[in-house]
């Protein structure tokens, strides 16, 4: 991975205008689209195959009366006088109501199912309007008209407000405190970076891929139900860890400017590198948020694909765009000699000990203290989670002032909380005789529970099918003692069906938001597992350690119990609530659990990577563990510090005026990013490396050698670029190797040297399967065992793909039982049709006979004899040996690759054999190498055209000690 983003680094840098003006056409495209569109959110809340979910649906096909989206218009009497004394006013407003387009059945509160829709004191009615379709599909127009109908009864004197899901703030938007998480960011960077140009590119970056982001999913929103939520945890989650990922990759490329390196090679290490954690580190949180798809809530697998969104898009910008605006920069970026950026890049040991240093040192001389601190102050922290309660967002939780909130508000006030969200209890009528006298019956039943402030009359629909009766608990929709409502009516419905041969089910939006919080507190657990086991097996792949990736998944539990301690004790107990504009304390969000967990997860393996990485790298060049613990740390301390103040203002600046979903969640994110980046990551963290000591690097060598190596650390980077520098001074030799080992540690062939001139030919003597390994090794189809090659320029193996697209291959020897009908003809020009431009295919038939007629004619030259003439319709099986393999080699020859490479029947005659590679001589152009394998019988003394050739004993190198050499 590594090598691959050093080469896009490199791309992106040489082609910065192509590249930044690719971002320019995706940033419009995306952006311009979404809001040319005008996608919508909106707040759908459902979750499939509950009982609440399966009884919506079932009510919305056989009593839709009463299955769409509800509203509730509380009318409040002026200076305690009675509602009787406005019935006018407010049938008026009935009246009006009715005549709205989408309004399925509007009740009063004097008609006849009403139920208590009048305050015991009077003072207050409620008036219930339905509308033909969910939520969703209630449209702005509609809205607006049943909210001017608010003038009829406000001229009587009346006050009103409107309530329901409908109502629900579903637009997302930027505040100033948002633009202060922002200039806060600015600032961290400024000092970071001590330039003003070096402190702009992650901010520019950022809000391009943020910008990019927002479009997409309003895109989306056009076509496909989003939550206002979505968009904003994108905006937040893209926003910090687009500033997050570029700074990552700056700070690399500036410390590797100030220590001298070339731009365009720095830029090119600074991506594999840094880039290569910051693509680790982004996919982790992917693979966490796209984990939410398999709870099977539908609104929030979107708020988990949106978020996934914003981090691929990070990435992507922090891989390709940042390094173009590099190229545009080039050397600007170097810190001034003499400037704070450029000591701290410079600094050796023995240069002053920097703040992190210093703190690391102190860790380090008495680290079982600094372990039982962070455990006992976390764990204290935490202590608030374990009374988490979870439920969805209502209007309780709405802004003061809005007409949702005053609504609740009013409803609480005249009524009881409950009646802001009563249960829907469905009957199936379809057996019963005794309706009414059933439906009555059934209702005693349930206002016997307690918890129950009022049963509704039953109300059958028009076919007798289904009859409904609505239970008002005495409690909020949201708290405990309505949960155990929920609870208690299900455990009534057998007996119920016993006795009246009748089924009911609970719904409405009360029973659904219970039902969507009971489904996310159990899949708590089996998630949390799930993201620490990929948290523990994906730091095994980057670290090759066993303790590291347990000490990590461990630290990263802790930091998010505590987090959930911070929201709960200011979400749902009300601690400095005031301070951070808290306006109605209650239970927590039911999907925060599980998002804190996705993103902190990936967020936690970025500071993780950043650091250990560092760790591990000075360990593998010292093999001092606590040595390696202070260096690795001094090194990478200052850009998490940074990083970790970024992320923490920008999730923060979404608290204070944040909607009143996405505060717990910025909170949330804060908070844990504070104590995961400071107290787990830069205390627990090098205080359990000291105590682990070599420890922490242990990995048994058959889990070693079964996980692949994602090279973060760029380990396959450096040999890489040593590897091409050593290929560049190469340039004279089309193939050439230094003690070169194929095959495998069990069956080895070499080592081997190697220096072939351009033009050359070399013939490989030995046994079939060693001319084969060579062959292969050297086309780039199997590494190298040992050693280091190069072909025509390009290192092995790190080039293997480029190397394979120049190096043709082919057994020149036999015919395989499924080319026996085969003819010249058609391997010939299918070769030719692969291996040429679409302009040239006309003329393949032309070159094909100009081939052949050169095979012939050589063939005659190199043998002394009167061959078989090979024309497009001889098949393989008809061809002697030598004519055969002459026309295999013009075959492979006809691809014009620069490297050929052959391989020949042991059955050769001596004189064939000779005549062979003579022709084959001829037939190659003079820039063309050719490699062939033959028996350890070949002598050979020289060959037509003047071209070199080379000897390699292959067994020779087979020998146990002995080098295979030139001769």
């Amino acid at each position: 991975m590594a090598t691959l983003l050093y080469r896009l680094g490199k791309f992106a840098y040489r082609r910065a205008w192509a590249v930044i003006g690719a971002w320019i056409v995706i940033f419009a495209a995306l952006l311009g689209g979404g809001l040319a569109l005008g996608g919508q959110t909106a707040e759908s809340f459902a979750i499939p195959g509950t009982e609440s979910q399966t009884a919506l649906d079932r009510l919305e096909a056989v009593f839709p009366a009463v299955a769409g989206a509800s509203v509730q218009v509380v009318l409040e009497t002026p200076d305690g006088s009675s509602v009787d004394d406005y019935k006018d006013a407010i049938a008026d407003q009935v009246d009006a109501i009715e005549k709205i387009d989408g309004v399925e059945a509007v009740v009063g509160p004097f008609d006849e199912y009403a139920g208590k829709a009048v305050s015991d004191d009077e003072t207050m009615a409620l008036t219930k309007v339905q509308f033909d379709g969910p939520a969703t599909d209630v449209t702005e127009e509609a809205l607006t008209e049943l909210q001017d109908t608010a003038s009829i009864p406000e001229d009587a004197g009346l006050t009103v407000a409107f309530g329901g899901q409908v109502f629900q703030d579903s637009t997302f938007g930027v505040s100033v405190t948002e633009v202060f998480g922002v200039v806060f960011a600015a600032i961290v960077l400024l000092i970071t970076f001590g330039s003003l140009l070096a402190a702009g590119m992650p901010l520019l970056t950022a809000l391009v891929g943020v910008g990019a982001t927002i479009g997409g999913i309003l895109i989306v929103a056009s076509f496909e139900s989003v939550t206002s939520t979505a968009p904003m945890l994108a905006l937040m989650i893209g926003l910090a860890v687009g500033i997050d990922y570029a700074l990552f990759i700056l700070s690399r490329h500036r410390n590797q400017l100030a220590h001298g390196e070339d731009p365009e090679e720095s830029v090119g290490m600074a991506v594999g590198t840094a880039g290569s954690a910051v693509v680790f580190a982004g996919l982790t949180v992917i693979i966490a948020l796209l984990g939410l798809l398999v709870v099977g809530i539908p609104f929030l697998s979107v708020m988990g694909v949106a978020a996934a969104f914003a981090v691929l898009v990070a990435i992507a910008v922090a891989t390709t765009l940042l390094p173009a605006i590099f190229g545009l920069a080039k050397g600007r970026l170097i810190p001034k000699t003499g400037s704070r950026a450029y000591k701290r890049a410079v600094a050796t040991t023995d240069s002053k000990p920097t703040l992190g240093m210093r703190w690391v040192k102190l860790v380090m001389k008495a680290p079982i203290v600094f372990v039982v601190a962070v455990v006992a102050l976390l764990g204290v922290v935490a202590i608030p989670a374990l009374s988490l309660d979870l439920a969805l967002p209502n209007n309780g939780s709405e802004p003061r002032g809005s007409t949702q909130r005053e609504a609740y508000d009013m409803v609480s006030d005249g009524f009881g909380a409950g009646f802001n969200g009563p249960l829907v209890v469905a009957v199936d009528i379809t057996q019963t005789t005794d309706i009414v006298d059933d439906l009555d019956a059934i209702g005693d039943k349930l206002g016997a529970l307690d918890g129950v402030a009022n049963v509704s009359q039953g109300l059958p629909d028009e076919t007798l099918d289904t009859a409904i009766i609505q239970v008002t608990g005495s409690s909020a929709p949201d708290s405990l003692e309505t949960k155990q409502l929920v609870a208690d009516i299900r455990d009534l419905a057998p007996s119920i069906e016993k006795e009246f041969d009748t089924a009911i089910s609970v719904t409405g939006t009360t029973a659904v938001g219970i039902d969507i919080s009971n489904r996310l507190t159990s899949a708590l657990i089996p998630f949390g597992l799930i993201v620490v086991g990929l948290s523990i097996l994906l730091l095994m792949m980057v670290f090759r350690s066993i303790l590291v990736p347990i000490k990590a998944a461990l630290g990263f539990l802790l930091s998010v119990v505590a987090s959930f301690g911070i929201v709960v004790a200011v979400f749902q107990w009300g601690w400095l609530a005031d301070v951070i504009g808290v306006e109605h304390a209650g239970p927590i969000l039911s999907f925060l659990p599980i998002l804190l967990m996705a993103v902190l997860f990936g967020l936690a393996m970025d500071y993780e990577v950043f650091l250990v990485s560092g760790m591990r790298e000075e360990f593998v060049k010292t093999g001092n563990a606590r040595e390696a613990v202070s260096r690795g740390f001094g090194n990478g301390a200052r850009v998490v510090t940074a990083a970790a103040l970024i992320m923490f203002f920008v999730f923060f600046s979404f608290v204070p005026e944040g909607s009143g979903a996405i505060k717990p969640i910025a909170l949330g994110l804060a908070s844990g990013i504070a104590i995961d980046a400071f107290l787990i990551r830069m205390t627990l963290v090098p205080a359990v490396m000291t105590l682990l000591g070599n420890a922490a690097w242990w990995m048994p060598a058959w889990l070693r050698k079964a996980l692949p190596n994602v090279d973060v650390e760029g380990e396959q980077l450096r040999e890489h670029r040593e590897a091409v520098e050593w290929a560049d001074g190469q340039s004279t030799l089309a193939i050439s190797a230094e003690e070169l080992v194929v095959g495998s540690r069990e069956y080895a062939v070499g080592p081997i040297d190697l220096a072939v001139p351009t033009g050359a030919i070399v013939v490989a003597r030995g046994d079939a399967a060693d001319r084969r390994l060579i062959a292969a090794t050297l086309g780039g189809r199997l590494d190298l065992v040992d050693g280091r090659a190069q072909i025509v320029g390009l290192p092995l193996p790190s080039e293997a793909s480029r190397v394979r697209s120049l190096v043709a291959l082919a057994d020149v020897g036999g015919v395989e039982r499924t080319e026996t009908t085969v003819t010249v003809g058609e391997l010939l020009t299918e070769r030719l049709e692969l291996t040429q431009p679409w302009y040239r295919m006309w003329n393949t038939t032309r070159q094909s006979r100009a081939w052949l007629a050169r095979v012939n004619s050589v063939a005659r030259e190199a043998s002394g004899r009167q061959t078989v003439p090979v024309t497009n319709a001889t098949t393989l099986v008809e061809l002697p040996q030598f004519e055969r393999a002459v026309a295999l080699a013009a075959i492979a020859l006809s691809e014009q690759t620069p490297i050929v490479m052959l391989d020949q029947l042991d059955a050769f005659t001596p004189d064939d054999e000779s005549a062979f590679i003579d022709a084959v001589a001829t037939l190659a152009p003079a820039s063309t190498t050719v490699v062939v394998g033959t028996p350890a019988t070949f002598r050979a003394a020289a060959v037509s055209g003047g071209r070199d050739l080379i000897l390699i004993d292959l067994a020779a190198a087979r020998a146990a000690g002995q080098k295979g050499g030139i001769r």
